[in-house]
């Protein structure tokens, strides 16, 4: 099963990018919001705490590079995806609070974490030389390329997920989806932004495989941090909750990791493009019913 944008296929080609709004309602969802899933729940969940921070990362990044881009229309997609990566990043930000924060699991710690990482190890080099500070920003914008076809990646997975059978709370799933899907809508972005800036293949593609394999483990130790905070849970350790996410891979409630490696490896390839992840129109479909976005839209 697919979600109700699955059948949609036909290629719209490039779409002017732009930052929606959206609203939602957090008093009722649970927890565990993949009902039969709960470390599944957990370690999808765990991205909530690290997206605020990246996407904040991400957006500073491109804002800097900005008066570089003399390409009107790279610029526009740039200046359409830095607004689109802003709202994501207040929106996952209120559920840090408004669900976890809720059941009684403190976010702080792993908020300081995010933004020790993001604003410290891979934020701007200030007082650094000016060459070294170039150099610093071109591999930020290389990392963010890499992360980029991963989030596309998800993005298509939760798109197309039947996480409804599971009991997945609407919200969580909304969330997630609006999300994947602009990730889908705008996979281009960072990767024509790196080319454009003329980022060696051997510079960007390292970046990738550094990013993807950082990230991966921050969500494993996310996840370990959920898992211990959460009372109706025993401590499984790493071990068991990676025992665990194998069966989720099976059951189709986490996604496949093996298979994120091998789409990962495809960026390797000279002529790679982010076309061949996910579908832009099933992405723009899914994004004209999220319940959250329609609200977002209304007038107010």
């Amino acid at each position: 099963m697919t979600s109700e944008a699955g059948a949609v296929t036909a290629d719209p080609g490039r779409v002017e990018l732009r930052p929606r709004n959206v609203v939602h309602d957090w008093s009722t969802t649970p927890l565990h919001w993949i009902a039969d899933d709960p470390i599944a729940s957990h370690a999808i969940g765990a991205l909530n705490f690290l997206l605020p921070e990246g996407e904040r990362m991400f957006c500073a990044t491109f804002l800097e590079l900005a008066p570089q881009i003399t390409d009107e229309r790279l610029r526009r997609e740039v200046l359409g995806f830095v607004g689109q990566e802003s709202m994501h990043a207040e929106t996952h930000e209120e559920v840090l609070h408004g669900v976890y924060g809720a059941h009684g699991i403190d976010p702080a710690p792993l908020i300081a974490q995010a933004r020790f990482l993001f604003r410290r190890v891979v934020g701007p080099r200030t007082g650094a030389s000016p060459r070294r500070a170039a150099q610093h920003l071109l591999d930020r914008a290389a990392l963010i390329g890499g992360l980029e076809h991963l989030f596309a990646y998800l993005g298509d997975w939760i798109l197309n997920a039947d996480l409804e059978s599971h009991g997945a709370d609407p919200e969580m799933l909304d969330l997630f989806r609006w999300h994947g899907a602009e990730e889908v809508e705008h996979r281009h972005v960072a990767h024509d932004l790196v080319l454009y800036l003329q980022v060696g293949y051997v510079r960007r593609n390292l970046a990738m495989v550094v990013g993807v394999g950082a990230l991966l483990a921050l969500i494993l130790r996310n996840t370990r941090h959920l898992v211990r905070a959460d009372p109706d849970l025993p401590d499984l350790g790493y071990p068991g909750i990676a025992r665990a996410l194998v069966g989720s891979m099976r059951r189709g409630t986490f996604p496949h990791i093996p298979r994120l490696l091998a789409s990962a490896a495809g960026c390797l390839h000279p002529r790679y493009s982010p076309a061949a992840v996910g579908d832009t129109a099933q992405a723009l479909a899914y994004l004209a019913v999220s319940p959250s976005a329609r609200r977002g839209a209304e007038p107010r």
